[in-house]
């Protein structure tokens, strides 16, 4: 069976969505039309993108494109983290200890608490006085 050109897969984060492309190449990530050190402009968040092909050792084996939409820099940035690594996973499913092992594979569920009615936000309450 033939080898696809490229792997599709999708990763969620808060409020972004990431839409993640991986074709062989030789390590170039793009995020909208950027390069996504421009994209970001931060090393923190260029870090945490690249952590699944760290892990796997494939830093310079695919060519990456990825839309996102939604949410911070922050939130998209994990977004693209969980897309390349489940991406990686369906170019080469032998890497999934590897991943799930650094928790690459699973998906950030801490979202914003919604506020309270009768309430300042989500937790905090109206200061009480005694008399």
């Amino acid at each position: 069976m033939a080898q696809p050109e490229q792997y599709h897969a999708i990763g969620r984060r808060k409020e972004a969505s990431a839409r993640v492309f991986l074709r062989p190449g030789n390590g170039t990530i793009t995020v909208n039309d950027e390069p996504a050190d421009d994209y970001f402009g931060r090393d923190t968040l260029m870090m945490i993108l690249r952590q699944p092909l760290v892990a796997t050792e494939m830093s310079g084996a695919f060519d990456i494109y990825c839309t996102t939409r939604g949410g911070g820099k922050s939130g998209q940035a994990d977004a693209i983290k969980l897309g390349i690594a489940r991406a990686l996973l369906l170019a080469q499913p032998d890497l999934r200890p590897v991943l799930k092992e650094e928790g690459h594979l699973t998906r950030d569920a801490r979202v914003k608490e919604r506020k309270k009615y009768g309430r300042r936000g989500a937790r905090a309450s109206f200061q009480f006085s005694k008399r």
